[in-house]
């Protein structure tokens, strides 16, 4: 997914001069070399692999193998402070109307039994670039366009890269202590898993990080599970990157999410004199945030839709949100649910988030008010 996802900020770099060595959609029965900028071949009648370089016009050529790829020509070079020049990859699942052969993506989440892959890398030195799997998600069964969410796991990091947006902690899944990074690209949500070193091979329940991204607060079960894809970014250099083998299944069997009404419940004001609460989580860099919000029901009756107001501090601009739609007007901020989570329980919650820039020091708003009644903080 990564080609349309940055190809506004690559719009003018990518020429058609590449010189096409497989057709699109071809299969690879032997060693199959790839040059052309979106070309791609199937392997093993199960998974796809493509060249993907979206943000240069110099020419890459990946050589595929039956079990992966690998990068033999890289004569892109983007600065690190911006996109990268291609993500090359493999993949199981549907990304921009190609899908893998026989493939049961988009599945819903709820619908997941497992979701398991194994990777293996090779990775060369004297070049900036990442090694990264990334899982697509989206409120609907997407087979083209953009996703909404993307989780990345950036198994190895080499040079001045960062991912997109800014640390929020830590978490341990597949064995290991991941750094934790939230934001948006612009076009879609993005939380990344950073290792602390390369990894060089991985055996993990892809399921495992889309449960730690649900407990974000950034997707529900409803969602689908659109692909799942392992390659590099390559920022300078690269060639010689491999991926040397690359297995995925997604078994359904899960619980299935009955789907929500289409039109949300009226809505109704917290219980008199029993009120809400609200947690605001905020992280700050120098001209940016995020703010996870969470809405705590403290009253005896269930809230049936929720509209939560405050004002931001000067110099703050929401840019995207997650979970609410988020308008703003002068300083005011007007967050509202959305079809599936506009109730909340007696106790229950219910969270949004959303990023912002940010000029001169940061604050946090001080009060909020849920359908008209002042809430506490908590």
């Amino acid at each position: 997914m990564k080609r349309p996802l940055r190809a506004l900020a690559a719009a003018g770099l990518l020429a058609a001069g590449s010189i096409v060595a497989v057709a699109l959609g071809g299969t690879a029965s032997a060693d199959t070399q790839i040059c052309e900028q979106y070309g791609s071949t199937t392997i093993q009648g199960r998974y796809v692999v493509q060249n993907n370089r979206w943000g240069t016009s110099a020419q890459q050529c990946i050589n595929v193998t039956d079990t992966g790829f690998e990068i033999t020509t890289q004569n892109g070079s983007n600065p690190t402070n911006g996109a990268p020049t291609a993500y090359p990859s493999v993949y199981l699942g549907c990304h921009y109307t190609n899908c893998s052969p026989g493939t049961n993506l988009p599945i819903q989440v709820s619908q997941i039994s497992s979701a398991t892959s194994s990777i293996s890398y090779r990775y060369v030195s004297g070049a900036t670039y990442n090694a990264s799997y990334d899982i697509w998600l989206d409120p609907t069964p997407k087979r083209d366009g953009v996703n909404q969410m993307e989780i990345m796991i950036w198994l190895n990091r080499q040079g001045s890269i960062q991912p997109i947006g800014s640390p929020v902690g830590t978490a341990t899944l597949a064995g290991r202590t991941w750094e934790v990074w939230r934001g948006s690209n612009g076009s879609n949500n993005v939380i990344s898993y950073v290792a602390p070193s390369a990894i060089s091979s991985l055996n993990f329940s892809v399921l495992d990080f889309i449960n730690d991204v649900r407990n974000r607060g950034a997707i529900t079960n409803s969602w689908y599970l659109t692909s799942i894809q392992a390659g590099f970014e390559p920022w300078q250099g690269g060639v010689g990157l491999a991926v040397t083998s690359f297995s995925a299944a997604v078994n359904g069997g899960g619980n299935p999410t009955t789907p929500p009404p289409t039109t949300p419940p009226p809505t109704t004001p917290p219980p008199s004199g029993s009120g809400c609460a609200v947690k605001y989580t905020p992280n700050a860099w120098n001209n940016g945030f995020t703010a996870d919000v969470q809405i705590t029901n403290r009253g005896s009756s269930t809230v049936n839709g929720w509209t939560l107001t405050y004002s931001l501090p000067a110099g703050q601009q929401v840019t995207s949100a997650w979970n609410a739609t988020v308008s703003q007007s002068g300083s005011t901020v007007t967050a509202r649910n959305l079809s599936w989570n506009g109730s909340i329980a007696p106790g229950g919650t219910a969270s949004f988030g959303y990023q912002g820039t940010l000029s001169g020091s940061y604050s946090s708003p001080t009060s909020f008010t849920l359908n008209g009644v002042a809430c506490s903080r908590s």
